[in-house]
């Protein structure tokens, strides 16, 4: 029989294959635009509860148009929508699916800075069990992250980011929460 933690695990595996899935049919179809970016990344922990490297898939859509919004207040009322996993490269550590909404500004031609929150799902330890690797309460977290991009091209994205999830406090239970930080490489469409 598989344990809790085996079969979270086989949830989110089952879950970023659907979503590799649903990605290629959008490359495939990419005139239609279904989504609006795909970024990758690789992360490490900020707080001294996780170590390891984290891997990190986002889709971004924009069904709001925010990329034909007209000025700061249009741009903060179209947010784009992301969805995305992190898969931990160590079984002491947590995966996590999310998803959320999206600003960003522009601050110059290129450079741009980006802010996002929204809600995770993972597969870590809820309580003090003894074992290494951070305590997080409950299974559902709020997750927010802020990151500083450049436009390489019009295509073309790297940014920096840092990201934190936690249940603030609002069910049982430890909240160690997760803070990680890394870099991500993005394709718009």
């Amino acid at each position: 029989m598989m344990s809790g933690r085996k079969h979270g695990r086989a949830a989110l595996r089952v879950a970023s294959a659907v979503t590799l899935a649903m990605l290629g049919a959008g490359v495939a179809e990419a005139g239609d635009r279904f989504f609006d970016e795909l970024r990758f990344g690789v992360e490490r922990a900020v707080t001294g509860d996780e170590s390891g490297v984290f891997h990190q898939m986002t889709m971004f859509v924009d069904p709001l148009d925010n990329a034909g919004a007209s000025g700061w207040k249009e741009e903060l009322l179209r947010p784009r929508i992301f969805l995305g996993g992190t898969l931990a490269s160590r079984d002491s550590e947590a995966s996590m699916v999310f998803g959320g909404l999206s600003w960003d500004a522009k601050l110059t031609g290129r450079l741009f800075v980006e802010a996002g929150f929204g809600g995770a799902v993972h597969d870590g330890k809820l309580r003090d069990d003894g074992t290494r690797g951070p305590k997080l309460g409950c299974r559902a977290l709020f997750r927010e992250y802020a990151a500083i991009g450049y436009d390489v091209t019009a295509n073309w994205r790297v940014l920096g980011q840092i990201e934190h999830s936690s249940h603030a406090n609002l069910c049982d239970g430890p909240n160690d929460g997760l803070t990680r930080a890394g870099i991500a490489v993005g394709y718009r469409f």
